[in-house]
């Protein structure tokens, strides 16, 4: 059959990168504690596409997927890239893995054990052989206000937020170390079961350590700084406030502190 894709384009416009998106596939990944997790990814492939070519083979991305047999990892990543630019003949290509992580966590006084779900990903690039990799995670946390806690008389508003960590390593790095720093560096972790003697303590826990956004993304990026295993990050916060009809920001990169 004719090969619509491979006929010669006369615009002569390269494109930076064509693929798929939203693709929502069935993996495997590595867990500290249980050795591996079966989860569900949303996946977007890219690669470059020369100035010469009318399209993509969008069907190869599928096929490079399914010969790894679910089990995606850091070493596996590098491979996909490979064979993407190996079987679309590209200079570049680029993939972006998420998915949803559940760790077991025991309520801080009765000690009853539920899921909680993390946001957990992949993100490679391999451009002209230049290879980067992140990890990237969203850990759900709780704040609570400084300032509010100072100027009232009773209580002070808290509210739920996320970290985002985006992560360049030497060395293995787990999900599970990231969640630890990410959570000891909040007002509160969050816990999907608690009952009334677990909400008194996380109620105080987190009265007794109030933070700004700025306050957890500075605690969090002393915390990266000193673990030689990486290389560079990027930390954002963002806090859901209950008074207020806008979120609370702060973010800060791992360049700052090299000054």
């Amino acid at each position: 059959m004719k090969d619509v894709q491979n006929e010669k384009d006369e615009r002569n416009i390269p494109l930076k990168h064509v693929g798929i998106k939203n693709l929502s596939y069935p993996i495997i990944v590595l867990d500290k504690k249980n050795k591996i997790q079966h989860t569900v990814a949303n996946i977007n492939m890219f690669v470059d596409l020369p100035r010469d070519f009318r399209g993509t083979h969008m069907s190869r991305f599928v096929e490079i997927i399914n010969d790894f047999h679910f089990k995606i990892e850091p070493k596996t990543i590098k491979q996909i890239l490979d064979k993407l630019k190996e079987s679309l003949n590209a200079q570049s290509a680029k993939i972006e893995i998420t998915f949803p992580y559940f760790l077991k966590k025991e309520a801080p006084v009765t000690k009853i054990k539920s899921f909680l779900e993390y946001k957990c990903g992949f993100k490679a690039y391999d451009n002209d052989n230049k290879y980067d990799f992140y990890l990237i995670i969203e850990v759900p946390i709780q704040t609570l206000c400084p300032c509010s806690k100072e100027i009232s008389k009773y209580n002070a508003h808290n509210q739920r937020a996320k970290v985002l960590m985006e992560i360049k390593t030497y060395d293995l790095i787990w999900f599970e170390e990231l969640i630890e720093i990410a959570e000891s560096s909040a007002s509160s972790p969050l816990y999907t079961l608690l009952k009334r003697p677990d909400e008194k303590f996380v109620t105080e826990e987190s009265y007794e350590n109030p933070k700004f956004v700025e306050d957890v993304s500075r605690d969090i990026a002393l915390k990266l700084k000193d673990d030689k295993r990486i290389k560079w990050f990027k930390v954002e916060v963002e806090s859901f406030e209950s008074i207020h009809s806008h979120n609370a920001y702060a973010c800060v990169d791992s360049s700052v502190l090299e000054v």
